[in-house]
Formats: structure tokens, C-alpha cells, sequence
């Protein structure tokens, strides 16, 4: 590791390494740290916030589409995910995963479900399978050990 001028201030840098980049445990920004400038306007806002809210309830009443759709998104936020609804096999063996990830290409191709969904539903089989696998290892190692 060597230590480096900073090209702005002309500085000594942290300890870098001999890429350049920094060495381990750089901590960077500190955890639940803020921006000034939200900070900032945190602070212009004090005290504000039910005369604010009041006065952007208004505006919807009155017909503001912007404030209205403010509103109505505080109220009830689009859902990002939803339930999703298709035919899928029961899964015990990694076969039975392979069969399930079948089952979720037919609902993609038939339109049951949209490519989104069913990456999502993949991702849920595939972690099950290895949760079955892993399982099926263990009970192998203890089996082994149990006739040594």
C-alpha cells in the first residue's frame, strides 16, 4: 500500500493499494448518514408539514390533477407485486423442481402469467430446490457417518 497525493488538494489520501483502489475497511459514508441538502429542507419544512398537506388536500378537491394524484398515491400506493395464480406441480425432488419450472414456461406462453411473475415464482422454486437439496446432502453425510 502506498499513500498518494490527492490531485485537488494536494493532500495525502487513505492508504490505497498499488491499483489505486482503496484498502480494506474503507468505511465510506457512515450508515443512516443524510444529504445536506435534505437536511436542509428538512429543516425549511419544520412545523409546515400540516399546513403543507392541508393546502395540497385543497388543490385535489379543487382539481388539481397533480394534487390529486399526490393524494390519491398517499392513500392507496400503486402494488408493486400481487398474488400470482397457476397451476404448479408439487415439488419434493430437484426433478420435481425441473417439472415446476416447465409449469411456469407453459403459464408464460399461455399467457397465465406475465415474465415478471414468473421470474419470481422461479426464483422461489429454485430456492426451495436447493433447500431440498441441501437437506438431501445432510441426510446423506449423516447417514454416512452413522455406519462408520
Amino acid at each position: 500500500m502506498t499513500k498518494q497525493k490527492d490531485r485537488n488538494s494536494g493532500s495525502k489520501t487513505e492508504a490505497r493499494n498499488a491499483d489505486g483502489t482503496f484498502a480494506p475497511g474503507n468505511p465510506g459514508k457512515p450508515k443512516g448518514s443524510r444529504h445536506r441538502a435534505t437536511m436542509a429542507i428538512e429543516a425549511m419544512l419544520e412545523g409546515q408539514q400540516e399546513a403543507l398537506t392541508k393546502a395540497a388536500i385543497d388543490k385535489a378537491l379543487e382539481g388539481d390533477v397533480t394534487a390529486l394524484r399526490l393524494c390519491l398515491d398517499r392513500i392507496a400506493p400503486a402494488r408493486k407485486d400481487g398474488p400470482v395464480s397457476f397451476d404448479l406441480p408439487e415439488i419434493e425432488t430437484a426433478e420435481d423442481a425441473a417439472n415446476a419450472a416447465r409449469a411456469i414456461l407453459r403459464a408464460v406462453a399461455g399467457g397465465e402469467v406475465t415474465p415478471l411473475e414468473a421470474a419470481s415464482v422461479m426464483a422461489v422454486v429454485e430456492q426451495f430446490r436447493r433447500t431440498l437439496e441441501t437437506t438431501e446432502i445432510e441426510r446423506r453425510i449423516t447417514a454416512l457417518e452413522a455406519s462408520k
